[in-house]
């Protein structure tokens, strides 16, 4: 069955960095979108950043030019690499794997990991 494997959360200052890692099997991962997302308690799961099987790439507004999505198909690893952290990013990171990348912004479907927490506090 798919498993999606997430890494690389801890503790962080504001203005430091984190690369997460998500680690998939038992899918073709470079036929799959793949996708960030985050949940604070309380609200709903959002999207961070989503890569397509080409390459195309999407970014919440919210950290467009702090946060780097990419991909390693000969690993089948998604990476999000996060700088410039503000408190505000604190939340569990999620990572989504579906055949569709138009419907990452807009539906919460697919295959997800068990989240890895990311704190960011001084």
């Amino acid at each position: 069955q798919v498993q999606l494997v997430e890494s690389g959360g801890g503790l962080v200052q504001p203005g430091g960095s984190l690369r997460l890692s998500c680690v998939a099997s038992g899918m073709f991962f470079r036929g799959n979108a793949m996708g960030w997302y985050r949940q604070v308690p309380g609200k709903e799961r959002e999207l961070v950043a989503a890569i397509s099987a080409g390459g195309s790439i999407n970014y919440a507004d919210a950290v467009k030019g702090r946060f780097t999505i990419s991909r390693d198909n000969a690993k089948n690893t998604v990476y999000l690499q996060m700088n410039s952290l503000k408190p505000e990013d604190t939340a569990a990171y999620y990572c989504n794997a579906r055949p569709s990348f138009d419907t990452m912004a807009r539906m919460l479907t697919g295959y997800w990991g068990q989240g890895t927490q990311v704190t960011v506090s001084s």
